[in-house]
């Protein structure tokens, strides 16, 4: 089973940086994929970004140019490099694991952008 422990969400203005982190544990298999989605009040879970073990990308198109996604498979960890960020980009954000056993969330951190 596999456990993620988010973190690096907070409070920021827009036009800032932040970046969040995502380390996984337990038992996992070698071929799987990480990434992040979202999810604003009212609105449903989107995606934002994700990235395979083999180093395969996909961004929503809302993130392009300004997330950056990548992780380092020797910590299990998956990171998200968020720059110039908006106040639409306001949300929840997860982590997510897949593999061919199944799907993992973690517990979600919280970004908020002011204007």
């Amino acid at each position: 089973q596999v456990q993620l422990v988010e973190s690096g969400g907070g409070l920021v203005q827009a036009g800032g940086s932040l970046r969040l982190s995502c380390a996984a544990s337990g038992s996992f298999l070698s071929i799987n994929t990480m990434g992040w989605y979202r999810q604003a009040p009212g609105k449903q879970r989107e995606l934002v970004a994700l990235i395979t073990n083999g180093n395969r990308i996909n961004y929503a198109d809302s993130v392009k140019g300004r997330f950056t996604i990548s992780r380092d498979n020797a910590k299990n960890t998956v990171y998200l490099q968020m720059n110039s960020l908006k106040p639409e980009d306001t949300a929840v954000y997860y982590c997510r694991y897949s593999d061919s056993k199944g799907i993992r969330w973690g517990q979600g951190t919280q970004v908020t952008v002011s204007s």
